[in-house]
């Protein structure tokens, strides 16, 4: 006696479903571990900070008063009894310091990219590519304090001042006061971040047709026209991605204001640790300072993801 369709369509379906749980299975068991990590220390944590930031004015061993967003209407409701506009110009400092920085990077990183990418001979591309990435190898602590050797009063930068104006006669430079000033950190920032730029721009320039750029130099275009309307267009995904990548990291440094720029040059990573370690002590305020910075990094990333070329992130 043979078995009637529907018996047998019953038991295809049954060893269907035990093969896709048994898939299911091994995937799950391949993300328990990754999954559990970033449960502990990355989704718990963040929940810890955002709990900590709804309590107004928690500092350590004291009690709080109960659930609010005081901590939030002092950074950003300028009509709350304890809004202090320090806070919102700590922002604004940030993101001057990343947006100066990240332009800085792209009109020195875009003209370095192109010519390894397009112009370098090929034997050599990889050694430069390295070549330009060496200081990438030492702590941004020593990158940091080099800075400060060539830019303090008696540094190099100025000393180098100080003997041009000796070869130019009639001709009396002044010296500087670099060190602690915005200009020292967007100087910092810009050489600590140039090789981020510069490493994505390349990715994406090395994979632009080149039949297109013979097409437009074919069809009469001048260089200049070529660049704009083939180049720029072809390599957008790829710039979208260095600018954001260089404006997150950027915004959230803390060695390069804090060692070139001073007291003067007070950024939001560095009014956030001194909300937690310095005297302040504010767990509350530091908390929702956290998450402000938390949320608009997620943000950055999200635009990442949906704008810039992830393949040339992923090769640089």
């Amino acid at each position: 006696m043979t078995a009637s369709p529907t018996s047998k369509r019953w038991r295809f379906s049954q060893l269907e479903l035990g093969q896709q749980f048994k898939r299911l299975l091994g995937a799950l068991t391949l993300l328990a571990p990754p999954g559990l990590w970033l449960i502990l220390f990355l989704v718990l944590p963040t929940l810890l900070i955002l709990d900590i930031s709804l309590v107004p004015g928690l500092r350590p061993g004291e009690s709080g008063d109960g659930y609010g967003l005081g901590n939030y209407s002092r950074v950003f409701n300028p009509f709350d009894a304890a809004f202090d506009s320090v806070y919102l110009q700590v922002i604004g400092r940030s993101l001057y310091y990343a947006t100066g920085t990240t332009l800085a990077c792209l009109l020195m990183g875009f003209p370095v990219a192109y010519w390894l990418a397009l112009m370098a001979p090929r034997r050599w591309r990889n050694f430069l590519v390295v070549a330009f990435i060496l200081p990438l190898w030492t702590s941004s602590l020593l990158r940091a304090y080099a800075w400060i050797s060539i830019l303090r009063p008696s540094g190099l930068l100025n000393s180098f001042i100080g003997w041009l104006s000796g070869g130019l006669p009639g001709v009396q430079l002044p010296e500087q006061a670099w060190l602690y000033t915005s200009a020292a950190v967007l100087i910092g920032l810009t050489y600590n971040f140039l090789p981020y730029m510069v490493l994505i721009l390349y990715a994406s320039l090395e994979k632009l047709d080149i039949s297109l750029l013979e097409a437009a130099a074919d069809l009469g275009a001048t260089p200049r026209q070529t660049f704009w309307q083939v180049t720029v267009p072809q390599t957008l995904p790829g710039i979208a991605a260095g600018c954001l990548l260089v404006f997150i990291t950027s915004m959230g440094d803390f060695v390069v204001p804090t060692l070139l720029g001073g007291a003067s040059s007070m950024t939001i990573s560095r009014l956030i640790y001194n909300q937690f370690l310095g005297i302040t002590r504010n767990w509350g305020l530091g908390s929702a300072l956290s998450m402000v910075m938390i949320l608009a990094v997620s943000l950055m990333i999200a635009l990442l993801l949906k704008y810039g070329d992830r393949d040339s992130v992923k090769e640089a």
